[in-house]
């Protein structure tokens, strides 16, 4: 990635969207510009799970403006996450829909752990560098993610369903602070984080830091008293000045944000709950968040070698015992297929993402034969669709394992959106892949060139007369594809 190209992060949270603009510099990323908006869409989710219109409004109105603030950033200059609030709302996908073209870029929800990632990510890369091993805790509006690790590696990562925005509505739905409700909430979420113990006791890190949210709140009112970390005294002085005050509205704390005022009380007493669990002291406020790893990560991802992703395929690839040269094998027939369609008509740069994503599917593609080699496609789509898979999002698990699902039988067993050209053709091109590797050997491609029809939808495959001779099994499968694609809006020709 060039010097000087701007990169942005932007993270659709359960009570605040932030957008984070920075510049490239050999590796590092300086600030140019840092926007937040209090959007409480956590607070927007009725009883059934849905978010309700008003709460979905107020998320488009704001991503608009930072849409606004992004034209003319490309496609990859800009990496979109969202987190515990979009990943429980059942009509999700009617707010990401229009979200996406609000902001003018693709919206990532991210599993717990995967956001845990980013966030230590976010944190380590705006700390000192050591060899210290750290306690990065967020508190965020409906999740907390508590991770260990050392300089840019995280090593434990989880995801708890406790906030700042979800106990506060719970324990304090009135805003009304007392001792006795206070309590009440620190039981209810030492309840929710009780099994984190055994993990990150104090014996296995060396220094906490708290990330974002809450704990920069409770950080910045803790330093207007004089108070420069977070620490057990600081935060029973603070329930102190909270149950005083009886109501977040007569509250009055030098450093307190009047966005922070409602939910203070919820964040809180979580903040309390983890440092009576965890036997913290103290707690240092970190200036990294989980904006700032969505943007280290697209750096990451540009580069390639360092995709995290690639280590992801290959861990689950191991795991699940697949044959690793059958799965280069495939792979590397797939991407060159690949390549004859889209070389010339693709950015070189976009040409390598796409070839790096369907060399995953070709490693990926007998993952499921671990469980059964009976429809072991539809084992694989499965795990893939519910995988604990670093560095990928949701939607980018459910494509590649749409891949695995369709690299074999009938194509309209898929439920995928035909429309999608890149898809169709990296779906093509693993298909090929697979049968011209049935023999589970490397298959003679002398002569053989794919590449698009006059038609729009329209495919083709060209074969030399004396190939077909020498490998008869090869092309009637080449044959039978030919008709399988009969069945969708494309049409596969074989000359």
């Amino acid at each position: 990635m060039d010097n000087g190209t701007l990169l942005a992060g932007v993270d659709l949270g359960s009570n605040s969207f932030r957008l984070e603009i920075g510049r490239h510099d050999h590796g590092q990323v300086h600030r140019v510009e840092y926007l937040k908006e209090t959007v409480r869409l956590g607070g927007g989710l009725d009883e059934d799970r849905n978010l309700t219109p008003a709460a979905m409004q107020r998320g488009w109105d704001c991503l608009a403006r930072f849409g606004e603030r992004l034209a003319g950033f490309g496609r990859h200059q800009v990496r979109a996450v969202a987190t515990q609030t979009l990943r429980e709302a059942r009509n999700r996908e009617a707010f990401l829909a229009r979200a996406g073209e609000m902001l003018g870029f693709p919206i990532d929800v991210i599993s717990g752990r995967e956001e845990a990632r980013l966030i230590y990510q976010g944190v380590a890369h705006l700390l000192p560098q050591s060899d210290e091993r750290r306690l990065v805790v967020d508190i965020g509006g409906r999740s907390t993610e508590l991770i260990l690790g050392r300089q840019f590696e995280a090593r434990v990562t989880e995801s708890y369903r406790v906030g700042s925005v979800a106990w506060s509505m719970r324990y304090f739905p009135h805003g009304d602070f007392t001792a006795a409700a206070f309590a009440e909430a620190q039981v209810a979420a030492k309840a929710v984080l009780d099994e984190a113990v055994g993990r990150y006791g104090s014996g296995e890190w060396d220094v906490a830091y708290g990330s974002s949210g809450t704990i920069g709140a409770v950080g910045d009112i803790l330093a207007a008293s004089g108070r420069p970390t977070v620490s057990r005294e600081g935060l029973r002085w603070l329930q102190q000045q909270l149950v005083a005050a009886r109501s977040a509205d007569r509250v009055r704390l030098d450093g307190l944000k009047e966005d922070r005022r409602p939910v203070i009380g919820g964040g809180l007493s979580v903040l309390q709950a983890l440092f009576d669990l965890l036997g913290i002291d103290r707690m240092q406020p970190a200036a990294g968040a989980l904006r700032h790893g969505a943007v280290y990560d697209l750096i990451d991802r540009e580069q390639g070698t360092s995709d995290v992703r690639a280590a992801t395929v290959q861990r689950l690839a191991t795991k699940f015992g697949v044959d690793p040269a059958q799965a280069r094998r495939v792979g590397e027939v797939a991407t060159r297929l690949l390549r004859q369609l889209r070389g010339g008509h693709d950015d070189p740069a976009e040409l390598a993402r796409t070839e790096r994503k369907l060399a995953w599917a070709g490693m990926l593609h007998e993952i499921g034969s671990h469980i059964s080699h009976s429809d072991y496609h539809k084992h694989g789509a499965y795990i893939l669709d519910n995988a604990d898979a670093p560095g990928f999002a949701q939607h980018e698990l459910h494509r590649l394992g749409l891949l695995v699902l369709g690299h074999r039988g009938k194509l309209r067993k898929l439920e995928a959106d035909f429309g999608d050209e890149a898809f169709v053709h990296q779906l093509l091109c693993l298909r090929l892949a697979v049968l011209l590797c049935h023999a589970r050997r490397d298959p003679d491609l002398q002569g053989l060139q794919l590449h698009r029809a006059s038609a729009r939808q329209q495919m083709q495959l060209s074969v030399q007369a004396d190939w077909a001779r020498a490998w008869p099994q090869s092309a009637h499968l080449l044959r039978e594809e030919v008709v399988a694609w009969q069945k969708t809006p494309w049409t596969l020709e074989l000359s």
